[in-house]
C-alpha cells in the first residue's frame, strides 16, 4: 500500500530520522568497543551494540526499528572493509530480530517463530545434535511472549527475550558456518549465562535512560514525540517502571 503525502511527512519526520542518525552513530561507536570473543571463528566479537541495539525497536516500532539496525550494520560492514564471509554476512541480521523483538507490543507469531526455527536449524546439524539441551536457551523469547501482557511488555522481559532472540539467529547460523564440536558447545552455557545477562542489564540500562533522556527534551523544550513511543513509565524521575 502506498503512503500519502502527509503520511510520508510523518513517517519521515525531521525528529524520527534525527533519531536514526544519532542512533547510527552511537551504534558506529559502540562497534569499536569489544565485549567478548566469539568462541570458534577469529576476529569476531560481540561489542557494546549489544547493550543498547535492540531499543530502536521500541522507539521506532518493530520494523522501524529493525530496517533501522539493519541499515546500521550494512553501513558498518562496508564502513569498516569487512570480508564477505558467510560469517559476516549473517552476523548483520541477530541483532535486527533483537529489535523487532523489543519493539513488539502484542502478541506476535514472529517473535515466537524465529527462536523456534532457530532451535530447529540447531538441532539438525550433527553437532547440534548431541549439544541440542544448548537451545534450550532460545525457548526464552517464546516463554516471554506467552506470559501476560503485564510482563511480556515489560522492558525487562522484552530485554531478556530480545537478546536471546539475537542468540537464537547467530547460533543457529553459527553451528552451520562455524566447524564446532558437541562439547564447545556445551562449554559455552556458563559463559552464554553470563554474556545474556550482562547484555539484557545493558538494554535496559539504556532503555531506561533515552526514555528519561527524550521525556526531559520533549518536556523542557516543549517538543511534541508522537512519533517516538516514549515509556513514561521508563522514565528515572518516575516510578513503577512498566509494572503497571
Amino acid at each position: 500500500m502506498e503512503m500519502k503525502p502527509a503520511e510520508q511527512k510523518r513517517f519521515f519526520s525531521k525528529k524520527r530520522v534525527l533519531f536514526i542518525i544519532l542512533f547510527a552513530a552511537l551504534a558506529f561507536a559502540a562497534k569499536k568497543i569489544n565485549f567478548s570473543a566469539l568462541v570458534g571463528e577469529p576476529n569476531q566479537f560481540f561489542t557494546l551494540f549489544q547493550f543498547f541495539g535492540p531499543i530502536a525497536g521500541s522507539f521506532l516500532g518493530p520494523i522501524v526499528g529493525g530496517v533501522s539496525v539493519l541499515l546500521t550494520e550494512i553501513a558498518d560492514f562496508f564502513i569498516m572493509g569487512k570480508g564477505y564471509s558467510a560469517v559476516n554476512l549473517a552476523r548483520l541480521l541477530p541483532m535486527v530480530f533483537a529489535a523487532y523483538y523489543f519493539g513488539m507490543k502484542k502478541k506476535n507469531a514472529i517473535g515466537v517463530a524465529v527462536p523456534l526455527l532457530a532451535i530447529a536449524a540447531f538441532v539438525l546439524h550433527p553437532a547440534g545434535r548431541e549439544a541440542w539441551f544448548f537451545s534450550l536457551f532460545w525457548t526464552i523469547p517464546v516463554i516471554v511472549r506467552i506470559l501476560p501482557d503485564k510482563f511480556a511488555n515489560n522492558a525487562v522481559f522484552k530485554g531478556l527475550g530480545a537478546t536471546f532472540t539475537a542468540h537464537s539467529v547467530g547460533g543457529a547460523v553459527w553451528v552451520w558456518a562455524v566447524p564446532m564440536t558437541p562439547e564447545q558447545w556445551v562449554a559455552l552455557i556458563p559463559v552464554v549465562i553470563y554474556e545474556r545477562l550482562m547484555f539484557t542489564g545493558g538494554i535496559v540500562a539504556s532503555y531506561l535512560v533515552m526514555n528519561t533522556l527524550l521525556d526531559k527534551l520533549a518536556a523542557n523544550f516543549r517538543w511534541s514525540l508522537p512519533e517516538l513511543h516514549i515509556n513514561p513509565d521508563w522514565v528515572i524521575s518516575k516510578k513503577n517502571f512498566g509494572m503497571r
